[in-house]
């Protein structure tokens, strides 16, 4: 909605974070996911935790705060997790398979993917739209891009709201506040409550780098863009697979580029975005991984 001049910034950020607070209504089976299929629940503890939040948050800040990219925050928490894991348990604490199958393959095939849909799509509208006028199609697309763009952020919130739950509640059953694996209330309100102040308070730089760095954008595109994403993000979410719903956008994003013109995509700084992604998993699996080692020495 920034990149089309849709709404202005601060509505548009008003509208993602109260999208992100509704995307409860699609579960807990990618909270199932990352509490369980990444690293063992026997070496789930506060201290494995903490490290992989800690390698984590650096790798945030230098690439988000400072470079302003649009990371895999998803893969990050992966990352973390498993060298955190490794650290604690070795490699028979991280389930290499469900990881590669869960995590992984998801990670290399979904923007692909989200590139092909929103292509098809945008074809499919520009062929449906070509007799009508640009001034009256943007009008009718930048009313309808209010409503894609909530629905993704609710798709979106979904699928990262998800995450922290698994964390929280590998936690409480480690230590003995659940007996079984499953999602309390209070944790899915907190976790939805937090995602969403996140997105208000900083989600600016990365919204700026999404709008502007990738392609130039028309309503009927980021309606397109919009409307693939989350029918991507809110079928993968039902799957309990913990996919990027960055690399979705950045691959929705790069399709309606491609569709107007395959010159009109800005590759260098997709080359940036997609080192990013590349490093999201391997760099916080190292930065979780001695932190792990001092908390173990001084607790």
């Amino acid at each position: 909605m920034v990149g089309t001049r849709t709404l202005k910034p601060i509505f548009a950020v008003g509208l993602a974070t109260a999208g992100n607070f509704v995307g409860m209504i699609f579960g807990s089976a990618v909270a199932v996911t990352i509490g369980t299929g990444i690293i063992s629940p026997e070496v789930a503890s506060g201290h494995v935790i903490v490290a992989a939040l800690m390698g984590g948050l650096i790798f945030d800040y230098v690439s988000s705060w400072m470079f302003s990219l649009p990371i895999s925050e998803t893969h990050v928490l992966v990352g973390g997790l498993i060298g955190a894991g490794l650290a604690a348990g070795g490699l028979r604490a991280v389930k290499v398979t469900e990881i590669a199958v869960k995590v992984v393959l998801p990670m290399i095939t979904v923007p692909v993917i989200s590139l092909a849909i929103v292509l098809l799509l945008t074809l499919l509208v520009t062929r449906a739209f070509r007799n009508v006028a640009a001034p009256r199609a943007n009008r009718y697309f930048r009313r309808m891009q209010i409503l894609s763009a909530f629905f993704v952020s609710v798709t979106d919130g979904t699928n990262d709201a998800q995450k922290v739950m698994g964390i929280a509640t590998a936690l409480l059953l480690y230590y003995g506040y659940l007996s079984e694996f499953a999602v309390p209330l209070w944790v899915i309100l907190a976790s939805y409550a937090v995602l969403s102040l996140g997105t208000f308070l900083g989600g600016w730089r990365v919204v700026k780098t999404m709008a502007t760095r990738i392609t130039r954008m028309r309503p009927y595109q980021g309606f397109c863009a919009e409307v693939g994403s989350s029918l991507l993000l809110g079928s993968v979410a039902l799957l309990g697979l913990p996919v990027s719903s960055t690399h979705v956008a950045g691959g929705a994003i790069m399709g309606v580029g491609v569709a107007h013109r395959v010159k009109s995509v800005k590759w260098v700084n997709t080359r940036r975005i997609a080192l990013a992604w590349a490093l999201s998993i391997p760099v916080p699996a190292i930065l979780s991984f001695a932190p792990y080692r001092v908390i173990a020495l001084v607790t």
